[in-house]
């Protein structure tokens, strides 16, 4: 099992990324090993549909189960439980903070988007 953390920076120690869509990167990390990767989130700056695109990215990665950012949106979080994976979201601190939290059973999964529809969802 490996666990998506949004991140500000290439680093397990970095803060995480209150956004999900538009974070500066997606830190991989097994939870057994510690082991871990950093991936740029090349959506970050989409015009539009930033998030169902890095939704899409982090669905592909192989064996990720998790997913812990600041906040998602309704279209991201559309495509993150379509795909089986868990979203935790409300999370402030460390990448490294995240992983143990999670470990130790202290983060709750989110059933619900934590923002509106905004920018790329409304009809004109």
């Amino acid at each position: 099992m490996k666990i998506v953390i949004t991140a500000r920076e290439a680093s397990i120690d970095s803060p995480v990324d209150p956004r999900f869509g538009r974070c500066r990167y997606f830190i991989i990390v097994d939870p057994e090993t510690l082991k871990w990767d950093a991936q740029e989130n090349v959506h970050g700056q989409d015009t539009g549909g930033a998030g169902v695109s890095a939704a899409q990215e982090v669905t592909a990665v192989q064996g990720a189960e998790v997913v812990i950012t600041g906040n998602v949106g309704p279209n991201a979080f559309k495509v993150l439980e379509a795909s089986g994976m868990e979203i935790v979201t409300g999370f402030n601190g460390t990448v490294a903070d995240a992983v143990r939290q999670y470990s130790n059973g202290l983060l709750s999964s989110t059933k619900h988007p934590t923002v509106e529809s905004h920018h790329g969802m409304k009809r004109v």
